[in-house]
């Protein structure tokens, strides 16, 4: 019985060894760091990823915002003119907004309106402009990473895009190796 019973202690010790063993490499693993893919191009859920990445760089937490599809319209800067685009990539450039601050809501968009009734509200509720608040994350050192399958597909070009001082251009893997790595990720 006390064979047995040592030997069960024994087991347990080896048992829980292997699994300090494994939260080390877990622990060193993940980072204090968010990840979030931006797809939507609705000026709420820009807003939102743009809030909450604001937070997190407040807190020291290390921030990597993916764009992808329609949110890259929010990177378009409106000053800025790309040449050689064939007609479909014409097309989209027409017919999607051109910059955060040409975006619909998600809801109650009211034909324009309602964009121009939150950026009222935002403004006397002292919340940031959305200019102000790509401003912030870039002095926050917030990355944004323009996914360029998408960027291709909607023909975009680079010289198209905002001026942002942490702007880099890279696919899908990238933000999955990123998102991979951080101890939190998010999908807007």
């Amino acid at each position: 019985m006390e064979q047995e019973l040592i030997k069960q202690v024994e087991e347990l010790k080896a048992e829980v060894a292997a699994l300090k063993s494994r939260l080390s490499n877990v622990e060193e693993y993940s980072k204090d760091q968010l990840s979030i893919a931006v797809v939507s191009g609705d000026m709420d859920k820009i807003m939102a990823a743009m809030i909450i990445s604001l937070a997190a760089a407040a807190m020291d937490t290390e921030v990597k915002l993916f764009f992808s599809f329609w949110a890259l319209s929010a990177l378009r800067d409106n000053r800025k003119k790309a040449k050689g685009k064939d007609f479909m990539s014409k097309m989209f450039g027409m017919m999607l907004p051109k910059g955060k601050n040409k975006l619909k809501l998600s809801k109650m968009n009211m034909a324009g309106m309602g964009p121009a009734i939150i950026k009222s509200l935002m403004k006397k509720q002292g919340v940031l402009s959305l200019d102000d608040m790509f401003k912030q994350a870039g002095e926050l050192g917030i990355e944004i990473i323009v996914c360029e399958m998408s960027m291709n597909l909607m023909g975009f070009k680079k010289e198209e895009m905002i001026d942002y001082p942490n702007l880099i251009y890279a696919g899908a893997a990238t933000f999955v190796s990123d998102a991979g790595a951080s101890n939190a990720q998010l999908f807007i």
